[in-house]
């Protein structure tokens, strides 16, 4: 029994690790690796795991969480009323689940919902007061969101002004998103200059609306649709169908289509409806919504720290088709992993065409028992790249024998080792494997670590080709003369990036680690480590005991972090960059106003402050020399609860975290 609770608490330690970064990779950067089915896959498993074992549960486990889609870079605003994610199901089964709850719930029979299309796009809420726009900011946390009003102002379709009567205050909630035809007419550009293709709409369109540059973003044609109510002045309205009266009355852009009706039955029927529509949309529909349609059944049934009880998210089933397989390709990654692709003959999939899959790695091949010359089934969910189901056993040729995977690496040439505890294979060869070198320059130059413009995918693949960098500190000692032997580089292009080269030696301290590319290791976790250790190479030296300490910091990702400054040859590159001049010590350092009450304490933030926004009380406890993270943990000495504190505060009471207000925030930094 010991045994197996030792494996469960492990799984579930590796899943809350897997699903924090698999959420970063969505939300923060809209990059994400993996599909919407498999990222839902290991959160259920978690969320699973969590009930059937309590007692190896966290309070800050990333099933109870939004996703958090913050940056640095734009100012925070908090939201007047909490902006939750849904819960989603795959099944019918689980959709009459849901309405069974609400029925006894509320204690009615049929209950009346609106059913809608699900679009895949970034979440936003506008504000409106007085009937003028005022701003909008992005789900974020949920309580807290980027304020993006400069670049939502670019999209052309919202109304700036609503005619009478209309609340004085007034949320409303929607999705940014980006129409098939402009993802097909941006992608085909880059693909004439040679520029790597956008993955898929959402993608693009989360990516286009962080953008700092308003000229670039504007230049890509995004569009938004309302469909949710945010706050609003109490009992201003009894149904979703009254307040979409109102919104077709301002001219707020809206779904397509939308059904109102009474129980499940009806709702399973639309949604079927819908699934026949769908295929003709001008944007990506990945599933649909049901919602209760009175907002006081809304208000009763309440909701849980993530999401609405009152709404779910039903999804499709990912599109499939069959093709050949032509080829399969090996290709190799920033930390040397290696990927198998699928080389398929192109088929229509999901209303574009796909000419390569995933399959993710050796065993994966040997499984299923693919071979080359095989005809395949291939899914793609959430146009996100397509993967491989099964082959189909009819249609094999006799003769196909099974798929041999490399054991050395394609590029290089160095023979490829197992990467521990995982399934893939891996190219030893740091320093002299072209594919790796690319990936952990270009990786090091993004905007997410040193973002340093002007240094993307064609530049470095040039500066690696002609083997004049090898590592991130040779970009510190490039020189004019280097980069005007590069295609399309002229006089005023080669000072550009050497004045960008000298302008990301000032980056701040968590940037530099994260663009080291330490595996596991993301910005919320470089931005811990930068606050706990002020300096590079103390970070250098810590041991897995210290590392385990710092609050968001677990076994797996500690010893990673050991494991890479304990290599000489990452050494080496740390030493460089030292040399060359970057910045190696948090601003945190200089700050002479640390408070011995709250210096080198973790703190968790959590509702409503009356007088401090949420970024303002995070630098002041930051100036003061604590910490902000963002959840409760044993680890976590004061918890700040503001207004609406939700699950937080309740965790923090379980655990028996001191509890502040405001007030009390200010009268410790005193």
């Amino acid at each position: 029994m010991d045994k197996m609770s030792d494996e469960v608490e492990h799984r579930m330690r590796l899943l809350r690790e897997k699903v924090s970064y698999h959420n970063e990779r969505y939300y923060r950067y809209a990059e994400p690796e993996i599909s919407d089915r498999q990222y839902d896959h290991l959160k259920r498993e978690l969320e699973d795991l969590e009930r059937e074992y309590p007692e190896f549960a966290r309070p800050d486990s990333p099933s109870s969480e939004v996703g958090d889609d913050r940056l640095e870079s734009f100012p925070n605003y908090d939201h007047r009323l909490p902006m939750q994610s849904l819960d989603n199901t795959y099944r019918f089964g689980e959709l009459r689940d849901f309405a069974n709850r609400l029925e006894r719930l509320l204690g009615e029979g049929e209950l009346e919902f609106v059913v809608e299309p699900k679009i895949d796009g970034m979440a936003v809420s506008t504000t409106y007061e007085g009937g003028k726009f005022i701003r909008a900011v992005t789900r974020g946390n949920g309580i807290q969101g980027d304020d993006i009003t400069a670049n939502f102002a670019l999209i052309p379709n919202y109304p700036k002004v609503l005619t009478a009567p209309y609340p004085e205050v007034l949320e409303v909630r929607g999705e940014i998103y980006m129409t098939l035809p402009e993802f097909k007419r941006i992608n085909s550009g880059r693909l004439k200059e040679g520029l790597p293709l956008f993955a898929n709409p959402r993608n693009l369109a989360a990516g286009t609306v962080k953008m700092l540059s308003r000229k670039e973003a504007g230049s890509r044609r995004l569009t938004w649709v309302a469909h949710g109510l945010g706050y609003c002045d109490p009992g201003y309205y009894d149904t979703l169908t009254d307040f979409f009266m109102d919104l077709r009355r301002w001219n707020f852009p809206r779904v397509q289509n939308h059904w109102v009706g009474r129980g499940v039955d009806f709702c399973i029927s639309a949604i079927g409806e819908l699934d026949g529509l769908r295929k003709d949309y001008a944007y990506s529909t990945d599933g649909a919504v049901l919602k209760l349609n009175r907002i006081g059944w809304q208000i009763q049934a309440g909701s849980t720290a993530k999401a609405p009880r009152w709404a779910i998210a039903y999804k499709f089933e990912a599109e499939q088709a069959v093709t050949r397989l032509l080829d399969i390709s090996i290709q190799v990654g920033r930390t040397g992993t290696l990927s198998p692709v699928a080389i398929l003959e192109p088929v229509q999939l999901g209303g574009t065409t796909v000419s390569r899959a995933t399959l993710h790695n050796r065993d994966e091949i040997a499984r299923k028992d693919v071979r080359i010359g095989d005809f395949v089934k291939v899914e793609k969910a959430g146009e996100i790249i397509p993967a491989i189901i099964e082959p189909v056993m009819d249609k094999r040729a006799s003769g196909l024998a099974p798929y041999v995977f490399p054991t050395k690496c394609p590029a290089c040439q160095t023979e490829v080792i197992p990467t521990e505890g995982e399934a893939a294979l891996r190219c030893p060869n740091t320093m002299g494997c072209p594919p790796q070198i690319r990936r952990r320059i270009g990786f090091f130059a993004s905007r997410q670590c040193m973002d340093i413009e002007g240094l993307g995918e064609a530049v470095v693949d040039q500066l690696v080709g002609r083997e004049l960098v090898a590592s991130p500190v040779d970009l510190y000692g490039l020189e004019k003369k280097d980069l005007l032997e590069l295609d399309k580089f002229a006089e005023k292009s080669a000072d550009n990036l050497l004045k960008a080269l000298e302008e990301s030696k000032g980056r701040e301290l968590w940037r530099l680690i994260h663009g080291l590319g330490i595996q596991h290791v993301g910005v919320a976790a470089s931005k811990l480590l930068a606050q706990t250790f002020l300096d590079l190479e103390k970070l250098a030296g810590a041991t897995a005991d210290q590392l385990i300490e710092i609050e968001g910091i677990g076994p797996i990702v500690a010893q990673s972090i050991v494991t890479y400054f304990g290599d000489p040859i990452h050494g080496k590159i740390v030493h460089g960059l030292i040399a060359a001049g970057l910045t190696v010590t948090s601003s945190l350092s200089e700050r002479s106003g640390s408070i011995q009450a709250v210096a080198g304490k973790t703190f968790v933030l959590t509702g409503v402050l009356p007088n401090l926004k949420r970024n303002e009380a995070r630098e002041r406890i930051e100036k003061a020399g604590g910490k902000v993270v963002g959840s409760v943990s044993k680890k976590t000495a004061f918890l700040v609860a503001g207004q609406k504190a939700g699950s937080k505060l309740q965790a923090a009471k379980r655990l028996g975290i001191e509890v502040l207000s405001e007030r009390e925030l200010l009268e410790l930094m005193e």
